[in-house]
C-alpha cells in the first residue's frame, strides 16, 4: 500500500488517471481479503494498536516529496508557463494586461531559435529524404530553445525571455507548493483526528475516573481518620 501510494502521489502529473485505478484495485482487494477472512482463513488474533506507528511518518514524507516533485513536472514539462510568459511580456499584448487567442500570435516562431548549418560537427550530416528539399542547400535551421542567434555578439547564448521563463518556472514551484501546503494543513485542521462525540466520551471516562479516585482517596482518609479515633479511645482506657 505504501508503494502504491508513493507511485500514484509522485507520478500523478504524469498519468492522472492512476489515482482512480488504484482506488477501483483497493476496493476489489479489500472484498476479496474479506471473503478470505470470512470463509477460507482461520480469524486472526486482534492486537490492539495506538496508531499504524511508523507508517504515518513514511507517508507524511511520500506526501511532501511527491508535492515537489508534481511541482517540478508541471513546471519543467508543461507548456502554458511559457506561453503565459510570451503573452504578457513578449506578444502584442504585452504591458496590457489581456489575455486571449490574439496575444498568443508569433508564439512558435519567439520559442524557436536559429542554428547555421555550418556549425555542425563533422561527422553529423543533413540528410534530406523530401523531394522538395532535394538539390537546396540549407543555411539554417530551427530548433526549440531561447538562444542568440549564431551571428550575435555571443552565439548560441541564453536570451532575456529564457531568464524570465526561468524565473516564471521557480516561482509557479514556490507558489504551487506553498499553495498545496496550505491546503493540506488546512484540510488536516477541519477534519479532526478524533470524532467530537468519541472526544466527549473520552473526556467523561476521564472525569468519571477522576471522580471514582477522588471518592476512594475520600474513603481511605475517613477509614484513616476512623481509626486514629479508635486507636485514641483504647490508649485512653488503658492509660492508669
Amino acid at each position: 500500500m505504501i508503494l502504491q501510494f508513493g507511485f500514484i502521489t509522485i507520478f500523478v502529473a504524469a498519468f492522472p488517471l492512476a489515482p482512480f485505478l488504484a482506488l477501483l484495485n483497493n476496493i476489489i482487494e479489500i472484498r476479496l481479503d474479506a471473503y478470505k477472512f470470512v470463509t477460507q482463513w482461520r480469524r486472526p488474533l486482534a492486537s490492539r494498536a495506538k496508531d499504524i506507528g511508523i507508517w504515518y511518518g513514511i507517508l507524511e514524507g511520500i506526501g511532501i516529496l511527491s508535492v515537489i516533485t508534481n511541482a517540478f513536472v508541471i513546471a519543467v514539462t508543461s507548456d502554458f508557463i511559457p506561453r503565459l510568459v510570451y503573452a504578457y511580456k513578449y506578444g502584442p499584448c504585452a504591458g496590457q494586461g489581456e489575455a486571449g487567442q490574439k496575444c498568443m500570435v508569433g508564439y512558435v516562431n519567439a520559442s524557436l531559435s536559429l542554428f547555421l548549418v555550418s556549425d555542425f560537427e563533422h561527422r553529423s550530416e543533413l540528410l534530406s529524404n523530401g523531394s522538395e528539399l532535394s538539390g537546396v542547400s540549407l543555411k539554417y535551421c530551427r530548433y526549440r530553445d531561447y538562444r542568440d542567434p549564431p551571428h550575435s555578439s555571443v552565439p548560441y547564448g541564453y536570451t532575456l525571455q529564457f531568464w524570465h521563463v526561468l524565473a516564471a518556472r521557480l516561482a509557479f514551484i514556490i507558489v504551487f507548493e506553498h499553495l498545496v501546503f496550505c491546503i493540506k494543513h488546512l484540510i488536516s485542521y477541519l477534519i479532526p483526528d478524533l470524532p467530537k462525540d468519541l472526544r466527549d466520551r473520552m473526556r467523561r471516562e476521564k472525569y468519571l475516573i477522576q471522580e471514582m479516585m477522588y471518592e476512594a482517596e475520600l474513603e481511605r482518609l475517613q477509614k484513616e481518620q476512623k481509626e486514629r479515633k479508635k486507636n485514641g479511645k483504647s490508649y485512653h482506657k488503658e492509660w492508669p
